[in-house]
């Protein structure tokens, strides 16, 4: 009866039976959205069936007394761990730090099982997420400590992080103490992804200045330039972009389709398209691109035509729209569902739901599956028209009759529309949906429901999920902190209030004691 882990190791008959006891239905992997790209890109392992990582996760999410956090780690006893094991539970676990950390430091523990690097660069990367940057220093220095080297993924983990939190001088000074802890010097693709975090998060200026400093100590190349005509045309500073490609041909590296592709996304995606006349020379500046893309050589490709396209879907323009799309087919460049979201975006947001349904029938006859993104167009129109009904029917279409399942920012427009709408039973299945997917709830889902809780007055609603996002590790935003204190002051509800800071010390203390050996910041405002 017992449950196999790994090859030869297995789960004890006891927490078998402690799983049937707690009547717990493991989430198939189906329905457990990937990671984020930007986590994969730093050499994080994805999300795989573990049938025994669903059950531990679930255990622990569901069964989980923050103020004794370790005793649903205790229920585990009986456990014999794999490394695969602790990845995927760890990765079920990456948006909740706090159970992640448990979980973690009683895994050390085992006498029988030893974290290696990607255990590190998991945890690492949970903390690091709620800005915990002294515990992910600590825990790079104790891999030392333990001659387990830290990897240039583990220095990455921490640049992105860094840069998100708006921590750039940290972010630099993380790059620059690389080269302390592992064997190998920085190298050009470290730089780049320097560069590229710093440029994708606008703080290309930064980048800029640190591509000059160090420019030939890491020899220039298409990507660096790349990146950095990226940066600049993300602030919407095109002219700099351009400069940059014309110093890029001068000293002799090639321009290559991506780079042009950024150019003109630089040019089309910031301008402004209103009045016609703004709309018109954006699109001859376009032409202007994809002539010159030619005479070098370089082959438009359906990126280049995505990026037209979107001009005239942001344009609201759909019978122009349309007629691009065609082109491009006949053409024999076959659209990516990127190109069709583009498109139905603009019909859905021009009013025609029903020409967007066709398109994406279409769609999928031509083999391309919608995705995420291309449903959240329906429910954004479904929002401003307040439609309840049919954005209940596609979400519920989504998961029963569609291969393709929410990602965050569904659950997210979904949850907002109807906290608005006071229709609280329906916000409830979203949510629960959420937690069974695995995909969240995040900081933001929290500060949504809970701002809008505030705004309905529901402030024992308010409170309970105010508590549950502290006690999953999340820090609370100063507003929503705001919000809530002068919402339960302004409605004479200062009882409830002291009740709710006294919760959040004892919470905030036992948190301390736990877990006193790392310097974490107060979980509290």
């Amino acid at each position: 009866m017992a449950l196999r882990v790994g090859h030869s190791r297995c789960i004890s008959t006891s927490i078998a039976l402690k799983l049937q006891f707690f009547s717990i239905t493991p989430c198939h992997f189906s329905s457990i959205p990937q990671p984020p790209d930007d986590a994969l890109s730093t050499g994080l392992p994805s999300l795989q069936p573990s049938y025994d990582a669903d059950l531990i996760s679930k255990i622990l999410l569901q069964h989980h007394n923050p103020f004794h956090a370790m005793e649903s780690s205790l229920q585990l006893n009986g456990i014999a761990l794999s490394t695969h094991l602790v990845h995927q539970t760890l990765l079920r676990l990456r948006n909740v730090s706090k159970i992640a950390l448990s979980f973690f430091l009683w895994a050390k523990d085992q006498a029988h099982h030893s974290h290696d690097v990607v255990s590190y660069n998991l945890i690492i990367d949970i903390l690091a997420k709620v800005r915990q940057f002294d515990v992910a220093w600590q825990f790079i220095i104790e891999m030392d400590q333990n001659s387990l080297e830290p990897t240039s993924t583990t220095f990455r983990i921490l640049i992105r992080r860094s840069v998100s939190a708006g921590l750039t001088r940290q972010a630099v000074r993380a790059f620059d103490d690389m080269s302390c802890f592992v064997e190998k010097d920085a190298d050009s693709d470290d730089f780049c992804y320097l560069l590229d975090t710093l440029s994708k998060y606008g703080y290309v200026k930064l980048a800029s200045q640190i591509f000059n400093q160090r420019k030939f100590k890491f020899e220039a190349n298409a990507k660096m330039y790349t990146i950095l005509i990226y940066g600049w045309c993300k602030i919407n500073r095109v002219s700099i972009a351009e400069r940059l490609l014309g110093e890029m041909v001068e000293r002799g590296i090639e321009a290559n389709v991506v780079t042009y592709n950024v150019l003109l996304n630089g040019i089309c995606r910031r301008a402004s398209l209103h009045p016609d006349d703004r709309f018109e020379r954006t699109i001859r500046d376009a032409e202007k691109v994809l002539d010159e893309m030619r005479q070098r050589g370089i082959e438009p490709d359906v990126t280049s035509y995505s990026i037209v396209i979107h001009v005239y879907s942001r344009a609201h323009k759909p019978e122009l729209t349309l007629d691009k799309l065609r082109m491009m087919k006949d053409k024999g460049i076959w659209p990516t569902v990127a190109t069709y979201t583009s498109v139905v975006k603009c019909l859905c947001s021009c009013g025609r739901l029903e020409d967007a349904e066709e398109l994406v029938s279409d769609m999928v006859k031509d083999g391309v599956s919608p995705s995420a993104a291309t449903y959240n167009c329906f429910f954004k129109e479904y929002r401003g028209r307040k439609d309840s009904d049919n954005a209940l029917r596609l979400y519920r279409k989504m998961k029963e009759e569609y291969s393709c399942l929410p990602d965050m920012h569904t659950y997210n427009i979904l949850v907002g529309m109807f906290v608005k709408l006071n229709r609280m039973e329906i916000v409830q299945e979203i949510w629960d949906d959420m937690k069974t997917s695995g995909a969240g709830p995040d900081l933001d889902s929290y500060t949504l429901l809970i701002h809008g809780l505030c705004e309905k007055q529901k402030w024992k609603e308010a409170c309970h999920f105010f508590v549950e996002m502290i006690e999953k590790g999340y820090l609370p935003q100063k507003i929503t902190f705001e919000t809530l204190y002068r919402g339960l002051i302004q409605s004479d509800m200062l009882k409830t209030w002291r009740r709710l800071k006294k919760k959040l010390e004892e919470e905030s203390i036992t948190f301390g004691s736990e877990f006193q050996h790392y310097h974490f910041k107060p979980y509290r405002r």
